[in-house]
């Protein structure tokens, strides 16, 4: 198809033409998606890097007051919420918004959000969350599907594009803990999560401003459904939203719904989620057979990343407040926050993906299939883990300070692993997924994620009951057998995700 053919495209579906290498060699519209997930992350990582330290410091220094691991929990909890949101999100952009517009209104609200985070009440606290937790279930699986689009399935730049993205990304996630870091220490946490806000806002004006360069960018939806159909699904919706925050409130003021138990119930949700969407899926008469058995190793691939994310995302919960109580907060003489720690993450990933990125376009098709790029992240996260076993071992009581290069070198084994295992990851579901279910396949993928934090949000209530070393040896031991698990499987899985690479 001629590049006229593309840009006059009433429909914005069509992937760009081959030749189409206006950003490193990639589609220009990976430009502007990676543009709107650099300041994404920059509000939502931001924010994270605080929120952990904000819910556990004392009123009188401004924050809510948790004892550390219910802390832990609570954020856990929120990031769970995020990704059970996104099942949702990507239902909305398959079947009623379209995903341009999908991401659109996520990233309205996630500014919204932060917006109501800045004012300085525990109330708008959790409006606040609750519209992050909405936008970000919006948002991220359907820009995810939009870098998709901008690839043929058999096109070897893919995966280094996904890479590209993926460096974007983490941008936003080194320089997000920088800037809200500093505000929190010096201004005041809700001077940080003004900074979350006007990033999203940034974020926003320049995915419109590039909207034009953009696969999905049609105004309906894919496989929109019937006008009927699609009344009586908003009406649902709205009444279901209506009834479970009354509902919810209802318990709240009788004194049922505690924190512990809205911590648990998203526990629970976070397990039965995907069984039932992966139910759904397989039993679908939209589904071919041929979809349906390639949806078999995308079970595997979906416990390898629940496995490592449950790693990967206690580098904003435990691995925080292991920072905040136990390591120095020194590097050659200059003092910095706790929270720039989670920065380190970011700076490794953005380092790295460019390396990963070139190393699989080089390789072309000899590089290593998508399952072992996958398995070799499980193990790298379950590393750094074990590594922190050493720096916390041997200490009579809890007053030792470790030097900073332990968890520097912790997140640099998980900055890698996180890189192998997401790229390859998100770019294996764009091209496992069903064709009626593409953008709820990424959303599926997202349910990992979901179920990751489930499953931290019950860990980590452990982590003031149990000595540091055992926390971190037992969590880190399980990454490892799994990742090995998934390496086993290797020749099963090369088989059946053909012709997935």
């Amino acid at each position: 198809m001629s590049r006229t053919a593309i840009d006059t495209d009433p429909e914005g579906e069509q992937p760009p033409p081959e030749d189409d290498r206006a950003f490193l060699g990639h589609p220009r519209g990976l430009l502007a998606l990676s543009g709107l997930e650099v300041w994404e992350r920059f509000s939502f990582l931001g924010m994270q890097a605080i929120l952990v330290l904000y819910f556990a410091a004392s009123v009188s220094d401004g924050g809510l007051g948790m004892a550390s691991g219910t802390a832990a929990s609570v954020s856990a909890a929120y990031g769970t919420l995020v990704y059970l949101v996104s099942v949702a999100g990507g239902w909305l952009a398959d079947r009623i918004l379209g995903s341009y517009r999908a991401v659109l209104w996520g990233g309205i609200l996630i500014a919204c959000g932060h917006y109501a985070m800045a004012v300085p009440t525990a109330a708008m606290t959790w409006v606040g969350l609750g519209l992050i937790s909405a936008g970000t279930g919006l948002l991220k699986p359907n820009v995810a599907t939009m870098v998709g689009k901008l690839y043929r399935t058999d096109d070897d730049r893919r995966d280094a594009g996904f890479a590209l993205y993926y460096m974007a990304i983490n941008i936003g996630a080194f320089a997000g803990p920088l800037v809200t870091g500093w505000l929190a220490d010096h201004q005041g946490y809700h001077w940080g999560f003004s900074a979350a806000a006007i990033g999203m806002t940034f974020g926003l004006i320049q995915y419109v401003a590039g909207r034009r360069h953009l696969a999905g960018r049609r105004h309906s939806a894919e496989f929109a459904l019937a006008p009927d159909a699609m009344r009586r699904a908003v009406r649902l919706m709205v009444l279901g939203v209506v009834v479970v925050a009354a509902a919810a409130t209802a318990l709240a003021l009788a004194g049922w719904l505690t924190m512990d138990r809205f911590v648990d119930v998203l526990t629970v949700i976070s397990v039965i989620a995907p069984v039932v969407y992966f139910w759904v899926m397989f039993t679908s008469p939209r589904v071919t057979p041929e979809e349906r058995g390639r949806l078999k190793p995308y079970v595997v691939l979906f416990l390898a990343s629940v496995v490592f994310n449950f790693i990967l995302f206690q580098a904003y919960s435990t691995m925080i407040l292991l920072a905040s109580t136990n390591a120095r907060t020194t590097i050659l003489g200059f003092d910095f926050p706790a929270s720039w720690y989670a920065s380190a993450l970011g700076a490794f990933e953005v380092a790295l993906a460019p390396v990963v990125a070139a190393v699989w376009a080089r390789m072309g098709h000899r590089q290593p299939h998508a399952s072992n790029k996958i398995a070799l992240g499980v193990i790298l996260g379950g590393l750094s883990f074990l590594l922190m076993v050493l720096p916390t071992s041997g200490h009579a009581d809890d007053t030792y300070q470790m030097a900073a290069w332990w968890i520097v070198g912790s997140y640099l084994l998980l900055g890698l692993g996180d890189v192998l295992l997401e790229t390859s990851g998100m770019s294996a579901t764009s091209k496992l997924a069903p064709k009626a279910f593409s953008s709820q396949t990424m959303s599926l993928w997202f349910l990992s994620l979901a179920l990751a934090n489930g499953i931290q949000a019950q860990t980590v209530k452990l982590y003031d009951d149990v000595s540091k070393p055992a926390y971190f040896g037992v969590n880190g031991a399980i990454a490892v057998a799994a990742g090995l698990g998934v390496m086993a499987l290797a020749p099963w899985l090369r088989r059946t995700m053909h012709p997935v690479h």
